[in-house]
């Protein structure tokens, strides 16, 4: 199901309508679709290189908009609507886990990898953040900050570099992702061991 979800995912990007599709991916990827609006971001910006900093904001505003019902899900509808979707997707016992172990200021560095990177997936930081409470303030903020970044370095680099540098990010993916999940771990243990935050985990 996944090869076909991601399949078909990548086929909008052929489409007239792509500009919206990218909207509406990067929006429901917030909260309860499985795969990231990258994806059609990428082929997007690739043929349309012209476009490609408008599709970063389309990809960003839709993304955090996605996120605040995420954020809503999780604080106001867990029980009847945001713990189905990610048990049907099997992220329930990976939140859960998130839910015991994070403490509030590991889950606002959270809520900033998450949207760089994916690290852990965007819809179990959004709907953990409402669940947690987390400021709604700072959530809007570092959504816009992080997930805007992502995009926009990624139309940066696709209109500087074109095809080898979406080949690289496609095939090197995982690599980048497992930096960026080193440097959150060094993060981790410098907050929790420097003293900087009080309460960085409950486990």
């Amino acid at each position: 199901m996944l090869k076909r979800l991601y399949d078909w995912t990548l086929a909008l990007a052929a489409r007239e309508t792509a500009e919206i599709w990218l909207a509406v991916i990067a929006f429901v990827e917030s909260s309860v679709f499985l795969i990231p609006a990258d994806v059609l971001f990428l082929p997007m910006a690739l043929a349309r290189p012209g476009r490609a900093y408008r599709f970063a904001l389309v990809a960003t505003a839709a993304s955090v908009l996605g996120g605040i019902v995420g954020y809503m899900l999780g604080h106001y509808a867990f029980e009847a609507f945001a713990k189905p979707v990610l048990s049907f997707y099997g992220k329930l016992d990976a939140f859960n886990h998130l839910r015991q172990c994070t403490g509030e200021d590991t889950l606002m560095l959270l809520l900033v990898t998450s949207g760089l990177a994916h690290l852990p997936p965007i819809k179990i930081v959004t709907i953990l953040a409402g669940v947690a409470e987390v400021s709604f303030l700072f959530f809007v903020v570092s959504s816009i900050v992080a997930r805007g970044a992502r995009f926009f370095a990624l139309a940066w680099a696709l209109r500087r570099w074109g095809g080898p540098i979406r080949d690289f990010i496609e095939r090197r993916l995982g690599l980048l992702a497992a930096i960026v999940a080193g440097i959150v771990i060094l993060l981790y243990i410098v907050i929790k061991y420097s003293g900087i935050a009080g309460s960085v985990t409950t486990c």
